[in-house]
């Protein structure tokens, strides 16, 4: 494993469990710390931002561009880990298990589209 995959692997992990831990905290009533999780999830937003460009700076890549393609591939991906999401809220939370299922189901079916959109099909 290369020192720059390594590092991009242990950061990446940090900010991920800081993320949901802090979503954790700010949207389950019960462990009553609002304010405390919305600190936690952006010190895990911006830490995934760092780890980005750490790993950028360390393989000598440059950032991607910021042309409409690439914004477009950003809004579906955060739309397919949403759509994602309701479907485990579904089954979790509101007890509707068939109509999660297939609701979780789209959201990875939409998240494994994003390998073809983004590496294309040869």
């Amino acid at each position: 494993m290369k020192k720059s995959s390594f590092v991009a692997l242990i950061l990446g992990t940090v900010s991920g469990v800081l993320f949901a831990l802090g979503m954790c905290m700010a949207l389950l009533p019960e462990w009553d710390a609002f304010t405390e999780g919305v600190i936690f999830g952006a010190i895990g937003i911006v830490l995934s931002i760092i780890t980005a460009l750490i790993w950028c700076k360390m393989e000598n890549k440059k950032l991607p561009k910021m042309n409409g393609k690439n914004v477009f591939r950003t809004i579906y991906a955060i739309v397919a880990a949403l759509v994602l999401g309701v479907g485990m809220c579904m089954c979790l939370v509101w007890n509707q298990i068939i109509w999660g299922t297939l609701v979780g189901l789209l959201g990875i079916i939409m998240l494994i589209a994003l390998i073809p959109m983004i590496k294309g099909i040869k």
